[in-house]
């Protein structure tokens, strides 16, 4: 037997809840400055609920080559990935006109 997914019925095998909760976030990046002068970007507006923050902040952490961590829907990031950050989240399935990069 299968899994049929609670949200959307589908089985589990062919579920697009994830999939569908990608392209629906709008996400805020920008740059902060902690202790002694160091540069932190800061992924905003992510839905705790409908995606796995502890795998998109891995998956960003490698593509990045980075350290950070992840907290209340909000991915820290070590340094300043400003010019990259953008690129990587559309190839990770999230739409590009809803990520708005902040200066």
């Amino acid at each position: 037997m299968t899994d049929n997914c609670p949200k959307c019925g589908l089985p589990k095998d062919i579920c697009v809840c994830k999939t569908i909760a990608r392209e629906e976030q709008k996400i805020e990046v920008r740059i902060s400055t902690r202790r002694f002068g160091k540069e932190v970007t800061v992924v905003d507006g992510l839905d705790d609920q409908d995606l796995d923050i502890r795998d998109l902040e891995s998956k960003l952490k490698s593509k990045l080559a980075c350290g950070g961590t992840s907290k209340d829907g909000t991915i820290e990031l070590q340094g300043n990935h400003m010019r990259r950050i953008k690129d990587v989240l559309v190839s990770l399935g999230f739409e590009e006109d809803l990520i708005e990069v902040k200066n």
